[in-house]
């Protein structure tokens, strides 16, 4: 989907972010984003899929990962904040296209049975060998 990078108050670049959700990971997005003329690997980001759900509604998150929903010029449009190291980027995203992104993963796997995608012994394996 296309989004904006806010670079200043009257100054944006257009960028394209692409959303995926694993139903055996069903409780993230990956959020990957890059400019349209760039052969640059792109950026990719893990957001919470009910965080995403609650920027839809309002302010949700803290810390690395913010996103509000705004209304403004006619159109609907929601922000993510993204904070590093190297800097905060500000997107503004169609939220239509979040919305329809987040209905398909809920006809995926509705909210509320994440838990039973999940193959609890292969992730606590993985704990075990990583600690």
């Amino acid at each position: 989907m296309a989004v904006q990078l806010i670079i200043e108050r009257n100054y944006s670049l257009c960028m394209r972010m692409r959303l995926r959700c694993e139903p055996s990971d069903p409780y993230v997005v990956h959020a990957a984003f890059f400019t349209a003329d760039s052969d640059d690997e792109p950026v990719e980001w893990v957001l919470g899929r009910d965080l995403l759900a609650d920027g839809l509604k309002g302010c949700a998150g803290e810390g690395d990962v913010r996103i509000w929903s705004a209304v403004g010029h006619g159109a609907q449009a929601m922000y993510i904040a993204l904070t590093s190291s190297a800097g905060t980027a500000l997107l503004e995203v169609p939220m239509r296209d979040v919305k329809t992104f987040l209905q398909h993963t809920q006809a995926l796997v509705p909210q509320g049975t994440e838990s039973r995608r999940i193959e609890w012994d292969t992730e606590l394996a993985n704990l075990l060998t990583e600690g």
